[in-house]
């Protein structure tokens, strides 16, 4: 007879970890019957939200709330490869325990890694909107200062406090290094500064659990990737508020400008690498796929520079097709190293990501323009519903596996 608590109670961590870590809600709720199922027990039933597991099961009943908060992918993908050695009939119940407690115990990526991170991902994404050199230079050293705060300071402080401070810290840097002289274009500083705030996670996992009929989970995560724009746009408005108090008077901003040193396609293409390979890091992917990720990302912004110079579409529709490209190469990535496509997908649509929408709204606001408020508002708004659907057609056509399954097919008949 099995041993259905220490079964169930395995397979509840097991789904634990992942949830905690960035997972999407269809892939703990099959990590957690894989497991049970493999070791005998059939007759489980988990139920999953974005923020708490309930398990029931031949006498066995568990829940607990899970908190919403950072990520570290290569807790994931651990999980994972456990999950795929259970299925192997690999691992023994006592080796799954103790690769839970390992895994459990990983270690974050060093603080010195994830500072150069944040860094390299902001001056990376000042380049992708168009700023020049110094401007890149400027956001390099506002990203790294940033992460320093969100490290050492901002952990005891609420995820609401931490982004709206973390906001108007990247902004009042930028606004410092900007009125010293260093950086010719404010708007392009200040938006590279604040994407390492913007909540990847949440935002692509909602759209995730949408796809996948998980309608309450989506949307909680949707809500939660929202509140944090929000909550970056406020402090990037209380920056300018308080920059135009202390020196009489607003800095008028005249758009996002591309400069000629970094508009080209060679300049361009490094830069989403290098900077989708910093939110990697960011994002705790293991080491061996940064590479991955950051040709992920670099793809998906060919495209968009392709479509976007050399055709009529508009730019919603060039999103839409930049990022089911991307969930397309991620999907095979993931297919190829035989990892979740959370880890490539999250870090590869990232340059598409409106973040500029974020910073031009606050912008507009402050400065009492409430009509380009709305207009950069619903602009932003526009590319998030492309993204989603750009996302969901993709998943929608590999429905149940069918692109895998059909390369496996391929492979077989080669």
């Amino acid at each position: 007879m099995p041993n259905t608590t220490k079964i169930l109670d395995l397979a509840y961590e097991a789904g634990a970890i992942l949830l905690e870590n960035g997972a999407e809600i269809s892939r703990v709720e099959e990590t957690m019957q894989r497991i049970a199922g493999h070791f005998g027990v059939e007759d489980d039933s988990f139920f999953v939200l974005s923020n708490g597991i309930i398990a029931t099961g031949e006498g066995y009943a568990r829940s607990k709330f899970i908190p919403i908060k950072g990520a570290s992918l290569d807790r994931v993908v651990a999980v994972n490869q456990l999950s795929r050695e259970v299925s192997e009939g690999k691992c023994s119940l006592e080796e799954v325990e103790e690769r839970l407690k390992q895994i459990r115990a990983m270690k974050p990526k060093a603080a010195w890694e994830q500072i150069l991170a944040s860094a390299i991902g902001s001056a990376g994404f000042c380049i992708i909107f168009g700023g020049g050199i110094a401007d890149c230079l400027a956001s390099f050293i506002a990203g790294m200062l940033l992460w320093m705060y969100l490290l050492f300071v901002s952990g005891r402080l609420s995820r609401i406090v931490s982004n709206v401070t973390g906001g108007l810290l990247a902004t009042l840097l930028c606004f410092g290094m900007y009125r010293l002289g260093l950086g010719t274009h404010l708007s392009n500083m200040i938006i590279g500064a604040i994407i390492p705030l913007i909540p990847g996670i949440p935002f692509t996992n909602g759209i995730r659990d949408l796809a996948n009929e998980d309608y309450i989970a989506g949307t909680t995560r949707l809500l939660d990737a929202l509140l944090s724009f929000f909550c970056i746009a406020l402090g990037v408005a209380l920056a300018f508020m308080l920059d135009a108090n202390i020196f009489g008077q607003m800095l008028v901003l005249e758009g996002l400008t591309s400069d000629a040193q970094t508009s080209g396609f060679a300049v361009q293409l490094i830069a989403a690498f290098l900077g989708t390979a910093g939110f990697a890091a960011l994002f705790g992917v293991p080491g061996k796929f940064y590479f991955d990720c950051g040709f992920c990302g670099m793809m998906g912004w060919l495209l968009y520079l392709v479509l976007s110079r050399y055709t009529a579409f508009s730019p919603a529709e060039v999103i839409f097709c930049a990022t089911a490209f991307v969930t397309l190469i991620a999907l095979l990535q993931s297919i190829g190293r035989k990892c979740p496509i959370t880890v490539f997908l999250i870090c590869g649509i990232f340059p598409l990501v409106p973040g500029a929408g974020i910073f031009w709204t606050s912008y507009h606001i402050v400065s009492n323009q409430l009509s380009d408020a709305l207009q950069t508002g619903f602009i932003a708004l526009k590319a998030t519903v492309a993204i989603a659907f750009g996302i969901l057609a993709v998943m929608e056509l590999n429905g149940k596996g069918r692109i895998g399954k059909w390369l496996r097919n391929r492979k077989k008949t080669h």
